[in-house]
């Protein structure tokens, strides 16, 4: 990888201070020590010296008044040494705060990590340490450290080395650059002036001629380059692979990239001049891949660009015709939420794409002298280099250290506690520990480091601020323990993280199977579970400050939030357990994430705090589970406070944009674009650990598939390159078919508001949705998510949502969370329903007969009053369960519970409707111990339930409160067993009552919620209120699956409790898209001995019915939802002539929208059916009397396309997207 360096300087303003500058302070004696590797100097007993020119020596110890002082000398000083030790009362002084050091000064550390040298029991080898009492002040010129490209920088458009683009009239001619194609490196590099003389003519040919096969040739005309090029030029690049050198004319623009001996490998590009008030240009690249396996790019650009300047002045033109001219900038003070600042745009598709710049070149160099490769140490089974580098360390104690303005080159150590810059277990380093000023590091360069960036250990109150990290080892910016807080990295880079040895998170999946230290035998590595969180900036503690920081490029994670239980290593004792995971967030603002492999940001996950063991084989700092719930104080039992995430971009990141796990998470004015997943916001999975906390996200922009489309690599593994929803090609996230995402819905409760969702189109193959679930889910789903002031600017009605099918990522969708998934669509931005829920359209637990289905996103939009009831068993709990309404006992949800098999208690989670009758039935012998927990149950809300047990059962029922975050459990009632069933629906808080039907096998009772709760809680304000059955169960009974006695017994009506909302008209949408409501019924009814048949179609509220026996057919514009019109045609007609009907639907334009009703006693055979299939029917269904189906002519097939047949019902209601629109294939 080459190193790309950008210089910015800063000019300094004023005078300088020379009383600030310490190689000015009197009484400092010139030390020149010259260059003796043995001689172990030491500085101290109020000596002050002042070094002013190059030395080498073995070490330098300062201590005891000593001071050692920089000459800030015009020439360049190099001090190599294996250590420097700034012991008490010790200075080391390179400049100051007020006086920049300005020369050129490098300091370097040499040394083995196995040399005979007795290394220093707390610094190790190598090292600049400042202990107890010393003061370091190293200070290098100001500079800017990073910042943002401000236009595009395509690959190859800039250099690797240290030659510039060729530009100017000194320039004309024809450039050339010849490369080395195994190291990417130019060799060579001139310019030919064949506008001016033919002997440039002949010397660019000579040199051609020159080249050796196999090198890489470049060349772009500059300026004029034709008017003296030979033909013996132009043949010589003909025979190279040019084809268009030849039409080269005057003033034309032409670029080349070739590899000499290869013709068909050349790229050309060439265009005519067009005139100074026109611009012209040729662009020619090729990727190449290096000996080493990496890939560079060459571009070559030849370009006159048209005549124009900025002025700062401008034209006003008014209304009053004055033709007055005002300045700009007087415009942007007065209007600036009008005018740019600057002509450039940069954003792209409102997300703020800009590439980060840092500059790596210093004037101060601090660096480790390495050997040519890897040697004696473990890390060589996964680095073929050295990385036993330097390392900066300072002791607890210390007087005073800022350090600014440095490079710090090849610095860490693949071992504990020696990095670039470390601050270890130094307590608070700001005003509050006494220090004045603030310990500080700033404007830094800390690059090809073998063990992180900067180390905060134990430390408190460190500014970190314009540090550039870039191809570091292991975590970069790195805060360890967990008691770190209140440190502030602000305005850091972090670039190209990539996994080391150091500690589990660090490590990759091969390092983390390889090596298994400190693990209890019999240990296998779970490596994405255990190991595998590489991370820019990794946070072991939530009260810090990320303020304009950026992390790019890591082969895990941007940003890692993480939490120790207790205080882990010589940190042990710190804080209480617990104490982390209940701590405010710090301040996080304005950071950036993208390009990184698992997820721009990540807030979840613990590290083990404990030794390895039988019980829990993992080494000691695994990754774990943690919930995090910040409150005042850090005390959950005082009042939350929320976690706010401002302004936070994350684009182009393979797997999410950002995960959030916890109370409550707030973010505001985020920007997510072309991440595989946008964002998630998960609670606990089970219970949120923090119960009346939400996660919620607010006036935040989504991008499915920006223009940003990437440039292909060859046989890159990372980012697919394949076609985009438009079908043309972009790097993808995951696989081709994976299905994108905007905001995914996990657990909840959630709040998505007022956000805009931007270009997310599936195609057929490809199910990317705005709004999506969590894959593979067994947790559960919240009724409490909810959506309200929804934007879709170019998403496609049918790729708003979706909710799952089988196939590729999905699975066989068998899994708990999988079929309960359901939102809130508060004011209809959604669905097009104000007050909806969004339910999966197979979930019958949630259903009634006014559901309206949404074929496109396997979805129904319902009404209703939705909680939920755990259900925990014990005794077995590897059960299976189902759970059936009573109201549609032909549509059972079977459930195989959130937790594993091997569990000691089993736990299901359905959604319910509130105030309807359920039964639930077993796939074994019914558990002994069932606990029922109401969840999302408001005072007063209650539902029914039948229990199956086997005959000869008995049962203790009661009703208790547990409170979860005391661990509390007190009884409040006692259920007695009736003889009359309907006294179950009177039951008390003290008192209740069951009902054992021991023909059916059910134990019948209600669960009520007799107290209040918050808005967004899951229990009430007293504890969560739990139903628990202990049953005696005869020994060797079968499984307890009552269903077939049960039903149809206890079959109820289906009632529809909360009327449907009515829809959105369509003046009042935001997209010229909409849905059109289509319902339509074929049945008969019978009084006593009369039967009646009718049928009709309703399409927006208007209901036409059929007034004749056979088929009617009603005809809607798929382009406009306009209904054309209904016709019949008798069963005569389809039984007799069937042409009739086939000529009338050959007549109807393509994207015609057909739906159809049958009346009477159906023909359900014969030609006519025919036109089924044309519209869109699977031929492999068969005909009944009571036909309603939906059908679509054009010239593809609509997946809304259905049809319902049964001998008394058929029924469909479900909603249309109009236009209708094609779908594209992958």
């Amino acid at each position: 990888m080459k190193m790309f360096v950008l210089l910015l300087t800063v000019p300094l303003l004023g005078p300088l201070v020379l009383a600030a500058c310490p190689d000015k302070e009197p009484g400092l004696q010139p030390w020149t020590p010259g260059h003796n590797q043995d001689h172990r100097v030491t500085i101290g007993y109020g000596r002050k010296v002042l070094l002013t020119s190059s030395a080498t020596v073995h070490s330098i110890e300062i201590l005891n008044g000593g001071k050692l002082v920089i000459a800030d000398s015009k020439r360049p000083i190099l001090l190599r040494t294996k250590h420097i030790l700034i012991g008490n009362r010790g200075e080391l002084h390179i400049g100051s705060p007020d006086c920049p050091y300005n020369g050129n000064l490098t300091i370097s550390l040499f040394g083995r990590s196995d040399d005979i040298d007795t290394e220093h029991s707390y610094f190790g080898r190598k090292y600049l340490g400042v202990g107890t009492g010393g003061t370091l002040e190293i200070h290098g010129q100001k500079k800017l450290s990073w910042t943002f490209l401000n236009q595009t920088l395509r690959p190859g458009d800039t250099n690797h080395t240290t030659y510039q683009f060729q530009r100017g009239w000194g320039n004309r001619g024809i450039i050339l650059h010849v490369i080395d194609p195994n190291s990417g490196e130019v060799v060579l590099q001139d310019r030919f002036d064949t506008y001016r003389s033919k002997d440039e003519s002949r010397r660019l040919v000579q040199c051609v001629e020159g080249v050796e096969s196999g090198k890489i040739l470049a060349l772009v005309v500059n300026d004029e380059g034709s008017n003296n090029l030979e033909d013996t030029a132009k043949k010589t690049l003909s025979r190279l692979g040019s084809q268009q050198l030849h039409r080269l004319g005057f003033r034309h623009v032409w670029s080349f990239i070739v590899v000499k001996g290869d013709p068909s490998s050349a790229v050309e590009d060439h265009a005519i001049y067009q005139g100074t008030k026109a611009s012209s240009e040729a662009r020619s690249s090729h990727i190449f891949q290096s000996g080493y396996g990496e890939h560079f790019t060459i571009t070559t650009t030849s370009q006159w660009v048209q005549e124009a300047e900025w002025t700062e002045w401008f034209d006003r033109d008014d209304e009053r015709g004055s033709g007055d001219w005002e300045k700009l900038t007087d415009l942007q003070k007065a209007h600036p939420d009008l005018l740019c600042s600057s002509p450039l745009d940069m954003q792209v598709d409102g997300v703020d794409m800009r590439a980060e710049v840092g500059l790596l070149t210093r004037n101060i160099l601090m660096r480790g002298e390495m050997e040519a490769g890897c040697y004696g140490n473990e890390a060589c089974k996964f680095f073929s280099f050295d990385t036993f580098g330097g390392h900066l360390k300072v002791e607890r104690g210390f007087q005073a250290v800022h350090v600014s303005g440095v490079e710090l080159l090849h610095m860490g150590q693949q071992s504990m506690g020696h990095y670039p810059v470390h601050f270890h277990m130094n307590g608070d380093v700001d005003e509050r520990g006494g220090y004045d000023p603030a310990t500080f590091v700033s404007d830094l360069s800390i690059h090809h480091t073998f063990s992180r960036c900067v180390t905060i250990h134990a430390s408190n109150g460190l500014l970190v601020k314009d540090v550039v990290g870039y191809d570091a080892l292991g975590h970069c910016f790195f805060t360890e323990d967990g008691p770190e807080e209140r440190n502030t990295f602000e305005h850091c880079l972090g670039l190209q993280v990539r996994a080391g040895t150091l500690l589990p998170s660090d490590r990759d999946s091969k390092m983390c199977r390889d090596i298994t230290e400190g693990a209890y035998p019999g240990y296998i590595p779970n490596p994405r579970q255990d190991c595998s969180a590489t991370s820019t900036f990794w946070i072991a503690n939530p009260n810090n400050n990320l303020i304009n920081c950026a992390a790019a490029g890591s082969e895990e994670t941007g940003f890692w939030f993480i939490f120790h239980h207790v205080p882990t290593g010589p940190s042990e004792g710190m804080y209480s357990p617990g104490r982390s995971e209940h701590t405010p967030m710090g301040q996080f603002t304005n950071n950036r994430a993208h390009s990184n492999y698992r997820a721009g940001m990540i807030l979840d996950n613990g590290v083990k705090t404990t030794q390895a063991n039988d019980k829990d084989k993992r080494p000691f700092l695994s990754l774990v589970g943690a919930r995090y719930g910040p409150h005042l104080d850090a005390d959950p039992f005082k009042p939350r406070v929320p976690a706010l995430i401002n302004h936070f971009v994350a684009y182009k990141n393979q797997d999410h944009g950002a995960w959030l796990r916890g109370g409550d998470v707030w973010l505001d004015d985020c920007q997510f674009a072309d991440n595989g997943i946008g964002l998630t916001l998960a609670s606990g999975g089970t219970f949120p650990d923090d119960d009346g906390s939400r996660q919620e996200v607010k006036n935040s922009l989504f991008v499915g598939e920006s223009e940003n489309r990437g440039t292909v690599v060859p046989s890159s593994r990372t980012w697919p390159w394949g076609p985009g929803a438009d079908l043309s090609s972009r790097t993808l996230p995951r696989g081709l078919d994976f299905p994108i995402r905007g905001m995914q819905i996990y657990d909840g409760p959630i709040n998505v508001q007022n956000c805009t969702f931007r270009k997310y189109a599936s195609l057929e193959g490809r199910h990317t949705s705005a709004f999506g679930f969590r894959l593979n889910n067994s947790w559960q789903s919240c009724p409490n998510n909810n959506v309200t002031d929804i934007t879709f600017d170019q998403v496609p009605i049918t790729s708003r949502v979706f909710f799952g099918e089988p196939g590729p990522w999905f699975s066989r969708m068998q899994m708990d969370g999988d079929k309960t998934t359901i939102f809130h669509d508060v004011d209809g931005s959604v669905s097009e329903y104000p007050g909806a829920f969004l339910v999966k359209q197979d979930n019958w637990l949630l259903r009634h007969p006014d559901c309206i289905d949404v074929p496109d996103w396997r979805a129904a939009i319902c009404s209703g009053h939705y909680a939920q009831i755990y259900i925990q068993t014990r005794n077995p709990a590897s059960v299976n369960m189902q759970m059936v309404k009573d109201e549609y006992p032909d549509r059972p949800l079977a459930l195989e519970g959130a937790l594993g098999k091997r569990k000691h208690f089993q736990q299901f989670q359905p959604v319910v409707t509130l105030a309807k009758g359920y039964t639930v039935h077993w796939d074994q012998a019914a558990p002994a111990e069932v606990i029922v927990w109401l969840i999302n149950f408001n005072k007063n809300d209650w539902i029914n339930v039948g229990f199956c047990y086997p005959p000869g059962s008995t049962f203790t029922v009661i009703s208790d409160i547990h409170n979860r975050l005391t661990k509390q459990t007190r009884k409040t009632g006692v259920f007695v067993r009736t003889m009359q069933r309907e006294k179950v629906d009177h039951s008390h808080l003290a008192r209740g009552y069951y009902y054992w039907e021991e023909d059916t096998g059910l134990l019948f009772l209600r669960v009520k919620a007799h107290n209040q709760k918050e808005t967004y809680a899951f229990c009430s304000e007293k504890g969560c209120e739990r139903v628990k059955i202990t049953a005696v169960i005869p020994r060797g009974s079968g499984p307890s699956d009552c269903l077939a006695r049960a039903y149809p017994r206890h079959a109820e009506m289906p009632i529809v409790d909360v009327p449907m909302p009515r829809k959105l008209p369509n003046s009042k949408l935001h997209t010229p898209e909409h849905f059109l409501e289509v319902k339509l019924e074929s049945y008969n009814t019978r009084f006593f001995h009369i039967k009646e048949d009718f049928a009709y179609t309703e399409v927006n509220g208007r209901k036409l019915y059929q007034p004749d026996d056979g088929v009617q057919l009603t005809v809607i514009d798929g382009h406009d939802g306009k209904l054309v019109e209904s016709k019949g045609f008798r069963n005569a007609i389809l039984q007799g002539i069937p042409a009739q009907i086939d000529s009338y639907i050959s007549g109807l334009p393509d994207s015609s929208i057909v739906i159809i009703t049958s009346k009477g006693r159906l023909v359900t055979r014969g030609p006519w059916t025919k036109v089924l299939e044309r519209l869109g029917l699977d031929k492999n269904i068969k005909l009944k009397d009571k036909l309603a189906f939906v059908g679509f002519k054009g010239s593809f097939r609509a997946d809304w396309v259905r049809m319902e047949v049964d001998e008394e019902r058929a029924k469909i209601h479900q909603v249309l997207p109009i236009p209708v629109v094609r779908r594209m294939k992958l």
